[in-house]
């Protein structure tokens, strides 16, 4: 089948050849563009378009990498066959099977100051964790020899509702409370429960936690980026997103977007979850680090129906614990039981047991009094050395983002800060291929390392900072 295409992109903005991408997959999406249909050649569209050759083989090369396309030598490039999948998941030479984005990998040199992740300070937990192992222990019954059941888990799920009774989050009970492997692994749940078809779209902003592009990848789900400010995604962008793709999740961070520690206003709220509404899109809400005090409501308080709100033990008492949960959206809190029913039945009885006593006996909260008192005085160092720049931060948030003086860029000023003791994460750690990338870093804040440590490490970021290196391109 052959066609003579000639798309309309005078609604779109950005590089030509992204433009002529994204126009390719509109129209695939939609079934202009049939599979096995043969488009023109290169130079023929080229010439219909009024742009270079160059512009439209680039953008045939984008659409054939993301499998909208295929290529034969000496036939010509068709739309792909919508059975094909995305590739499995490989490890690349730089990464490894394990992402350093991920967990706390070993240091290259003991001397290095590691500011790529937060590191809970010790306040406690271990003592807290061997007297609750202790009471646990002494009530070891015959349940501990099957399967672990989510009836079981009710006196842990209206712990949970408990535990998050300060926040604005819309009608919840434990019903709604679905209990998970840590943070990471409820995102997973949540993809697996919402996304359908064959190659399902989730939006993501420009800069966002790399968890949710790597679950959904899992997912053989398609990641797109949406435009941000100071305030998070932008809702026109998301408005031209949703009409372009037609995506099935939104993932956000709007109490504390990481990596840039923004907080979306109510407003900004108000606006993002009517386009979601007008097209019928679910919302995951990952607050796992948001404070325990907002001047806001949640997204699930605006948009109950269609929420999903993520939190974990992970950044307020400990992250070894591997212990999450995911409030669903209202009537659905069954479905999303069934899903952890299919995957492991339900949390593992130890785990289950130790968390319920933590919350019980009010030494989970305690932790997190504690833990959020250390956070704070290291905060006011990091973000009182570096004033100067203007840091973006949030009162009780373990990270700060640091945008860079003229002359630096952020893989350059990560490699020299790196030659100077301190390891952090540069802004395009956080971004997809083609998404706009500033010249930021981000300062995790390690509270378990002695604060004289910190400081010097600070004074050697405020030395390297107004001196970029002279032959630097700006």
């Amino acid at each position: 089948m052959n066609t003579i295409w000639i798309p309309d992109l005078s609604q779109l903005q950005g590089p030509k050849y992204r433009v002529l991408t994204d126009a390719l997959r509109v129209d695939i999406t939609s079934g202009a563009l049939p599979p096995g249909t043969r488009l023109p050649t290169v130079r023929e569209l080229a010439w219909r378009l009024s742009v270079t050759p160059g512009t439209v083989a680039r953008a045939y090369q984008a659409a054939t990498t993301e499998g909208l396309l295929q290529a034969t030598v000496g036939r010509g490039t068709f739309v792909a066959e919508r059975t094909e999948s995305l590739p499995p998941l490989r490890s690349s030479p730089s990464v490894g099977l394990i992402d350093p984005l991920f967990g706390a990998e070993p240091l290259a040199r003991p001397d290095l100051l590691d500011m790529r992740s937060p590191h809970l300070p010790q306040v406690g937990q271990t003592a807290a964790f061997a007297s609750a192992l202790q009471r646990v222990g002494s009530r070891i019954g015959s349940d501990w020899l099957t399967y672990t059941s989510q009836d079981q888990e009710a006196p842990l799920r209206a712990a949970v509702c408990n535990w998050l009774s300060d926040r604005t989050l819309g009608p919840l009970g434990p019903g709604d409370v679905m209990l998970t492997l840590g943070g990471q692994n409820a995102i997973s749940l949540v993809m697996n429960a919402t996304l359908g078809g064959d190659r399902p779209v989730v939006l993501v902003e420009d800069l966002a936690f790399p968890g949710f592009r790597y679950v959904a990848r899992l997912a053989r789900a398609e990641v797109v980026p949406v435009a941000m400010d100071g305030e998070g995604m932008c809702p026109d962008a998301l408005e031209a997103a949703c009409r372009m793709h037609r995506p099935q999740l939104l993932c956000l961070m709007p109490e504390v977007q990481n990596p840039t520690a923004a907080r979306m206003g109510l407003d900004r709220r108000a606006r993002i979850v009517s386009t979601a509404q007008r097209y019928n899109l679910q919302i995951i809400e990952d607050e796992c680090y948001a404070p325990t005090v907002s001047p806001y409501p949640a997204l699930r308080a605006l948009a109950p129906e269609r929420t999903w709100y993520i939190g974990s033990f992970s950044k307020t008492v400990s992250a070894s614990l591997r212990f999450g949960y995911a409030i669903s959206p209202l009537g659905q809190g069954e479905a999303a039981r069934l899903v952890v029913q299919h995957n492991y039945f339900a949390l593992p009885q130890p785990l289950s047991t130790l968390c319920l006593d933590l919350f019980t006996t009010g030494a989970a909260q305690d932790i997190r009094r504690a833990a959020q008192a250390e956070i704070t005085t290291r905060l006011a160092l990091v973000v009182g050395r570096l004033q100067p720049y203007a840091p973006c931060w949030q009162p009780g948030v373990p990270f700060v983002w640091l945008r860079l003086p003229q002359g630096w860029r952020a893989s350059s000023f990560a490699r020299n800060a790196e030659e100077a003791g301190v390891l952090l994460r540069s802004a395009d750690q956080y971004a997809l291929i083609n998404s706009r990338v500033p010249h930021a870093v981000r300062l995790a804040l390690p509270c378990d390392v002695p604060l004289a440590a910190l400081e010097a490490g600070l004074d050697s970021l405020a030395r390297l900072l107004p001196n970029p290196p002279s032959d630097m391109a700006v």
